[in-house]
């Protein structure tokens, strides 16, 4: 009985490594990507020249961007948008200037209150707002008036990772691995 359950196991065994079919068609060919890339990329978009318009009714301003008008970059629902208000340029120690950035949502406070930079976005598009807690009306064109933000898409992969910092657009851009050199930027003036 052992002999014959031997000879049955080797049997098996050689019907089973001899089993192969026809080679199947050949899939299509992916998208070609960076070495040493794993293919999830991300975006930064620099649009300058941004005008809010002021809603009196609700006493706020708004603008809206569409991401077809600034880029072919494919976004899904499930990315992360990121976006970054220029703040203007500081000096450093060995007197050089380097341009201050500010992630939304920002407040500022004013003598006559607080205003909030904050922002909305679908897939398709991003709305960005000023909101305050006094009559916005008269609110200066240095905050409404061409403006320059940076808009950062962020697959979701990285959106994801426990150190990943949004707050800081240079590890933003660093994780990402999108130089400066590599930013888009529009003037929609």
């Amino acid at each position: 009985m052992n002999k014959f359950n031997t000879i049955l196991g080797a049997v098996i065994i050689l019907v089973f490594a001899a089993c192969e079919g026809p080679q199947g068609p050949p899939g299509y060919d992916g998208v070609d990507g960076l070495d040493g890339q794993d293919g999830i990329q991300g975006q930064v978009v620099e649009v300058e020249g941004v005008n809010f318009g002021y809603d009196a009714g609700a006493n706020l301003f708004s603008t809206l961007i569409t991401f077809s008008d600034i880029t072919d970059f494919e976004v899904f629902e499930s990315d992360a948008i990121l976006v970054y208000r220029h703040d203007g340029l500081i000096d450093l120690t060995d007197g050089s200037t380097a341009d201050a950035w500010t992630q939304i949502p920002q407040n500022y406070f004013l003598d006559e209150g607080t205003i909030q930079y904050v922002f909305a976005h679908t897939f398709v598009d991003l709305e960005i707002f000023i909101d305050g807690d006094f009559n916005l009306s008269n609110l200066s064109t240095d905050f409404t008036d061409n403006q320059l933000f940076r808009i950062v898409f962020v697959p979701s992969e990285y959106a994801k990772s426990p150190d990943f910092d949004a707050s800081n657009i240079e590890h933003v851009m660093s994780t990402l691995n999108i130089g400066e050199e590599q930013i888009t930027k529009l003037d929609i003036n």
